[in-house]
């Protein structure tokens, strides 16, 4: 009788053995620390290229701000439709090369920007002066806010972030 018993304890003893190896290992990842995800070369060159265009629709917010200071509704428009209007496809562009984790924040970032602009313009159609001041300080704060999306190897590259 005790030997059927013995029997089923070895075999227990022996699952269970198996059972915490398979676990342990599992686990331990040998010692190899795994790399954080991180851009490619390729892709900071293209980001950095977009960054660029970014950039230089955020270097006409002082003349966009001395035109809404101005209440100059044409020209605000101007500005918008003209030197300013890619932005949002640069961002597109950045953000499709962003990590996966940076992606939903810097689209976000993007569509908040975008919007801001929108209603800008809008306050200009409208020649509604209160409104196309509150508008621009948006615009230029959402501005401040996408470029802190941007990777540090392009804020490095491009020296203006």
């Amino acid at each position: 009788m005790l030997s059927p018993l013995v029997s089923v304890l070895r075999r227990f003893a022996l699952l269970a053995m198996a059972l915490v190896l398979s676990v342990g290992l599992a686990a331990c990842d040998g010692g190899k620390a795994k790399a954080a995800p991180s851009l490619s070369p390729a892709d900071i060159a293209f980001i950095t290229h977009q960054a660029e265009g970014f950039l230089d629709a955020r270097d006409h917010l002082p003349e966009l701000a001395t035109l809404v200071n101005e209440k100059n509704w044409v020209f605000t428009r101007n500005l918008i439709h003209g030197p300013m209007q890619e932005v949002g496809r640069e961002m597109s562009y950045i953000n499709q090369r962003l990590l996966p984790a940076d992606r939903p924040e810097a689209n976000k970032r993007a569509e908040e920007l975008k919007t801001a602009l929108a209603e800008l313009d809008e306050a200009a159609r409208l020649q509604e002066g209160e409104r196309l001041t509150r508008d621009y300080i948006r615009v230029a704060s959402d501005f401040g806010l996408y470029a802190q999306v941007l990777p540090e190897e392009v804020k490095t590259a491009l020296r203006q972030v």
